[in-house]
């Protein structure tokens, strides 16, 4: 198992770990309520509002149908043209708490179809994110570590943090 942390902060810390051939876990803290992350993971309106990656792209489309055996779709765009696609199906959802899904993107660089495992854990009032994927062979896992996906979860998990606090102030605001 390797250990990849980025960048150093104790609250933002993203850590990744490979704890088997196959997978890549993430773990990242967010100074949140469980069930404002959740809903900022789950809710497309809110995920617009982050889950861009590195500077330069955004978030176009984003659709989800949060039940078991429903799907999603995300499609990102860039500055320069680019597209990218992502379809998911869930298996498993437990609100605030957990969501499994299959995802697959239209570039497939991952070898295939992948399962992602999300747990969203309450940790001092604030909401530990460990993420897990699970890829179709060890190739297909290092390939995925090999496009710097670990640095574009970094930059959208800072976009995350950003855009809590700013709900977090609108509520305190309305209040």
């Amino acid at each position: 198992m390797s250990t990849t942390r980025l960048p150093d902060s104790t609250l933002a810390t993203l850590t990744v770990t490979t704890p088997s051939d196959c997978e890549v876990r993430i773990t990242r803290v967010f100074d949140a309520p469980r069930p404002m992350v959740f809903d900022c993971w789950t809710v497309p309106e809110l995920l617009k509002g982050w889950l861009h990656g590195p500077d330069g792209w955004w978030l176009e489309v984003c659709q989800i149908d949060l039940r078991v055996g429903g799907a999603a779709r995300y499609v990102w765009h860039h500055s320069d043209g680019q597209v990218m696609g992502m379809s998911a199906t869930y298996r498993e959802i437990v609100r605030p708490s957990r969501i499994v899904a299959t995802e697959l993107f239209d570039q497939d660089w991952t070898g295939g179809e992948t399962l992602g495992t999300v747990i969203f854990s309450e940790v001092n009032d604030k909401t530990l994110l460990t993420q897990t994927i699970l890829y179709a062979s060890q190739a297909a896992r290092d390939g995925a570590l090999g496009t710097g996906m670990t640095g574009g979860m970094g930059e959208s998990y800072a976009k995350l943090d950003a855009y809590l606090a700013s709900l977090q102030d609108a509520a305190k605001g309305a209040a």
